[in-house]
C-alpha cells in the first residue's frame, strides 16, 4: 500500500463532499450545507496560492481517500501551524491516517517558516487523539471553542519540529580519533564479547587525522557461529558489563536463551544521560552491509537495556538519489517501553558525511540528521546509555561473500555528547 500526498486542485471538491456525511463528521458537529462545502474547497485553493497553508489530498494506490494539510495558526501566542485531516472509511484502520501524517510533519520541518506544529482534536475522538500520540505530539492541555452553532471539547496537541539548536552550548566530549590510539578511558573495542570472546568480536579499527575507521577484510571471521551464523562485525562501544560464566546477564540480550561464555571486566567509559549525543559518519553502499550508531542501556539493572537508534543504515536501501534512515527508540527487553522506529527517507550521497543525533530529554527524544528535526518520540529513557557504533555484513543466503568489495569500511569523523541545556 503506498500512501502519497498530492496537492490540492481544482478536481478534489469530491473528496469534501465524500467527507461530508453524519459518519465523518461525528466529532464535528455533523455534515455542512453544500455550499459551505464549495466555499471550502475554494478556501483551500486560495490559501495553498497564497502560501497561508499547503492543503494536500490523501492517495492510496494512486485512488483518493482522504485530505490532509496545514495553515497558519497561533499556539498562546507563538507562531504555529495547525493541521487537520480526514481519511474516508473504507481506508480507516490500515495506518493510512498515521502514514498521511508521518509525511505532514516533514513537509512542516522543511517549510522551516514555523517550529510548531498543533492539532486540536475533540476530546470525544480516541482515533484523532492516539494519532496525535503515537506521531511524538505532547499533549498541552484542553479547552473549548464555539464551533457550528454549539461548543466543541479539544485536547491540544503540540509537536516541535524546530532543527536542532546547538549555539552556546559546550559539549562534554568531542570525540575527534585523532590520537595515535582508542581513548581506552572511553572505548571498548569488542561486540559484546560475553556472547563470544574478546578474541573472536575484536574490531578491526584506526584512528588518525581523518578520524575513525572500522573495517572488516577477508579474513574477518564471524563474531559468534552458534548465534549469529555468519554475520560478520568491527564495533566499538563505550561500556560493557556482564555475569559469571554461564549466567544469563549481560548487555545486547539479542535472543532468549544467551549465556556468558567469556566473563569480562566491567568498564565504565563514555556514558551519557539526557542531553545531545551525535556521530558524524559516512553510510556504506553495498547490499551485504549496514553501518549504525545505536546508544543502549549500560544494565545497572537488567531492564535498564533501552535503545536509542540515532542512525542505522543498510546499504541495500541506498541508491543515486539517497536512501533510507532508520531512527527510533527501541526497547530491547526494557518492559516500560514501546518501540516507535521509522525509516526516514533522505536525499543525497549518504556515503558522504553527515551528522545524525538525538536531543534526550526525561519526557521525549528528538531524531535529528544534518541538524534537521526528522522524528519525535513521546517517550524517554531514564538510565545511563552506552555508545555502540559499528558496521555489519550479512551473511548471503547461498554461503559466498563479495571479496572483490572488500574491506567494508565504516569512517566517523567525530562523536560528541552536550550535558542537558
Amino acid at each position: 500500500m503506498k500512501v502519497e500526498l498530492r496537492r490540492w486542485d481544482d478536481g478534489d471538491l469530491g473528496v469534501l463532499t465524500r467527507a461530508n456525511t453524519p459518519e465523518m463528521t461525528a466529532h464535528l458537529g455533523g455534515p455542512e450545507p453544500h455550499d459551505q462545502v464549495r466555499e471550502r474547497h475554494e478556501r483551500y485553493l486560495r490559501l495553498n496560492a497564497s502560501g497561508e497553508a499547503c492543503m494536500l489530498r490523501i492517495d492510496v494506490d494512486g485512488v483518493p481517500a482522504g485530505s490532509i494539510g496545514y495553515w497558519q495558526t497561533d499556539h498562546e501566542g507563538v507562531p504555529a501551524f495547525e493541521t487537520g485531516w480526514a481519511v474516508e472509511p473504507a481506508w480507516q484502520g490500515r495506518g493510512v491516517a498515521r502514514e498521511a501524517l508521518r509525511q505532514l510533519t516533514h513537509l512542516v520541518a522543511a517549510d522551516g517558516r514555523r517550529r510548531l506544529l498543533v492539532a486540536y482534536p475533540g476530546v470525544d475522538n480516541p482515533g484523532s487523539n492516539a494519532l496525535c500520540r503515537g506521531a511524538g505530539f505532547e499533549q498541552r492541555g484542553s479547552g473549548t471553542i464555539p464551533w457550528r452553532g454549539g461548543e466543541l471539547a479539544y485536547n491540544a496537541w503540540v509537536l516541535d519540529v524546530s532543527p536542532l539548536d546547538l549555539d552556546g552550548r559546550t559539549p562534554d566530549v568531542d570525540e575527534r580519533f585523532d590520537g595515535p590510539a582508542l581513548e581506552e578511558s572511553r572505548w571498548w573495542p569488542f561486540y559484546t564479547p560475553h556472547w563470544s570472546s574478546k578474541d573472536a568480536s575484536a574490531a578491526r579499527w584506526s584512528v588518525g587525522a581523518g578520524g575513525l575507521e572500522l573495517r572488516i577484510d577477508e579474513d574477518t571471521e564471524p563474531w559468534a557461529p552458534a548465534l549469529d551464523a555468519d554475520l560478520r562485525v568491527s564495533h566499538i562501544q563505550t561500556g560493557q558489563r556482564s555475569g559469571p560464566l554461564g549466567s544469563g546477564v549481560g548487555q545486547h540480550r539479542f535472543r532468549a536463551g544467551l549465556r556468558v561464555t567469556e566473563e569480562q571486566p566491567e568498564h565504565r567509559g563514555w556514558l551519557v544521560q539526557h542531553g545531545v549525543i551525535e556521530v558524524r559518519m559516512g553510510a556504506i553502499r553495498h547490499p551485504d552491509v549496514m553501518v549504525a550508531f545505536w546508544p543502549i542501556g549500560f544494565e545497572a539493572e537488567p531492564d535498564d537495556c533501552g535503545e536509542l537508534c540515532i542512525a542505522e543504515i543498510f546499504g541495500s536501501e541506498l541508491d543515486d538519489a539517497g536512501g533510507w534512515v532508520g531512527v527510533g527508540v527501541k526497547p530491547q527487553n526494557d518492559p516500560r517501553l514501546r518501540e516507535d522506529f521509522e525509516k526516514v527517507r533522505i536525499d543525497g550521497d549518504l556515503t558522504a558525511m553527515h551528522d545524525y543525533a538525538v536531543e534526550w530529554t526525561p519526557d521525549r527524544v528528538r531524531f535529528f540528521i544534518d541538524g534537521r528535526w526528522v522524528k519525535t518520540v513521546a517517550q524517554s529513557i531514564d538510565y545511563p546509555v552506552q555508545f555502540m557504533l559499528e558496521v555489519y555484513e550479512f551473511p548471503r543466503a547461498d554461503g559466498t561473500r563479495d571479496t572483490a568489495a572488500l574491506p567494508h569500511v565504516l569512517r566517523v569523523e567525530r562523536v560528541r555528547s552536550f550535558p542537558p541545556a
